[in-house]
């Protein structure tokens, strides 16, 4: 497999640049600044793309809206996982025929995994045709010259060539919010779990310098941002296309030595590549938070391999073992897929006797969704919807059991929190982090929101805390 990365360089940043001043000055012509509306479905990473789809529509001259019928520009940036989720979306850009009705001169674009995927690409092509530009995540980079051709030269852009990827610094890049920060370490992912699309749409894995990585963080430290996630694919396959000899375990204390008071956390992490020299930097670092995220999938044997895990079981115990034993209060969530092709209940029992054993913090639960395209897709699938249904209940009927207990175990204890926004109810009208991530519910000064704050755990739910300031 080819493990050189190609890196777009920094003139052809600058031209991507160039497209967006020339947008800028044609945007000048109006009263007051066209809007744009950035909506993002799907994963961190997502989140993390759009951020920089943003960061190319201020520097053109866009204001943001949330309103959709008010946007001279749309972009929908999907998500290629489940297929609930790529009918969702198809349903929402259907439904934009009516804006662009009202308004022909409005600029509609899809981009992210879905567009990556052939079968989807040409849906889009011949159904969908009040969709102007449709481009893939290896083209993100291009989003200026695609959108000043089309307001130039009209006509639809179908930009979803197949491609392993490459790395594009210098990308702006427009934040949600001041607290929280998504900062992408590799793209891509060389693992092809037989059930997963993502290397087909996000090619091959790359990683980013270094040097890169920390003078974002760095940025992003000085600016005073307190919640720092460094994100891949499978994040501790970091450093494998580099020349200098570096692992995510290192990156982890290097980003760790960056001055700041904020919190490190990480996602995704593979089993079969987290070991004892991650759980030692995790543990040995003080601001790399007590949580990580461990998908284990399923927990019997024919069914992991099945999936192409590449790790057994026993080999997943073992790790969490390894990684208790340094950090005894660690938070640990995880994903399961409940009734993926072939896998019989006594297989299933398997899986609830994990939970058992390793009593995950929380769990993110899914069906089994076919995806066009992967191994598993083609797979017999015997077991019945109704079976798998009252299989899924069943795991979530434990796993809410034992979230309870575990949220239960807080009641009691000061922790320290980040505030990190609004609540909805308003006899607790402030939410927070625990180092663990488990949210907290509080009642507080607005003014708190960014900073820290000593939190008393006053009670619980299977799926939240609720807490009062500790004066």
């Amino acid at each position: 497999m080819e493990r050189k990365t190609t890196r777009i360089s920094p003139d052809d940043i600058a031209g991507q640049r160039a497209y967006c001043a020339e947008i800028k000055e044609l945007n000048a012509r109006f009263d007051r600044a066209p809007l744009a509306y950035v909506d993002t479905y799907g994963c961190q990473q997502n989140e993390a793309d759009s951020e920089r789809i943003r960061g190319y529509l201020a520097e053109m001259g866009y204001a943001f809206t949330q309103d959709e019928s008010e946007a001279a520009v749309i972009v929908i940036n999907t998500c290629a996982i489940r297929e609930h989720a790529e009918q969702r979306v198809l349903g929402n850009v259907g439904a934009l025929t009516h804006t662009k009705r009202k308004n022909p001169n409005q600029i509609i674009c899809l981009c992210g995994c879905m567009a990556q995927e052939p079968h989807v690409a040409e849906k889009l092509r011949q159904s969908f045709r009040h969709v102007d530009l449709v481009f893939g995540p290896h083209a993100l980079w291009r989003f200026p010259e695609f959108l000043w051709r089309i307001q130039t030269r009209r006509g639809r852009i179908f930009e979803t060539a197949d491609d392993p990827g490459s790395i594009a610094e210098g990308i702006p890049v427009v934040r949600q919010n001041g607290i929280k920060a998504w900062v992408s370490i590799m793209y891509g992912c060389n693992n092809f779990c037989s059930y997963c699309i993502v290397p087909y749409v996000r090619g091959r894995e790359r990683s980013r310098s270094p040097e890169a990585i920390l003078a974002e963080v760095k940025e992003l430290a000085a600016a005073g941002y307190r919640d720092i996630t460094l994100l891949g694919q499978n994040v501790n396959s970091y450093g494998r296309d580099l020349e200098e000899d570096i692992d995510f375990a290192d990156l982890l204390k290097r980003v760790n030595a960056v001055p700041g008071d904020f919190l490190i956390r990480f996602m995704t992490s593979h089993p079969k590549d987290a070991g004892e020299k991650l759980f030692d930097a995790m543990a040995s670092c003080e601001k790399v938070a007590p949580v990580i995220h461990l998908p284990f999938q399923a927990g019997n044997n024919r069914v992991l391999e099945a999936m192409n895990r590449r790790y057994t079981r026993e080999a997943y115990l073992e790790k969490v073992r390894a990684l208790r034993s340094r950090i005894p209060d660690i938070v640990l969530t995880s994903d399961v897929i409940v009734g993926f092709p072939g896998e019989t209940t006594e297989e299933f029992e398997d899986t609830l006797k994990v939970l058992e054993e390793v009593r995950f913090d929380a769990l993110f639960t899914f069906i089994y969704s076919p995806r066009e395209g992967t191994p598993a897709a083609r797979m017999p699938d015997p077991m019945s919807r109704e079976e798998k249904s009252a299989n899924f209940q069943r795991l979530v009927d434990l796993q809410n059991a034992i979230s309870l207990e575990k949220h239960q175990a807080y009641v009691g204890k000061v922790l320290r929190c980040l505030v990190d926004g609004e609540g909805e109810d308003p006899r607790n009208n402030l939410t927070a982090r625990t180092a663990g991530n488990r949210l907290v519910h509080f009642t507080g000064d607005k003014a708190l929101i960014g900073a820290y704050t000593d939190l008393r755990i006053t009670g619980c739910s299977t799926w939240a805390l609720f807490g009062e300031v500790v004066e």
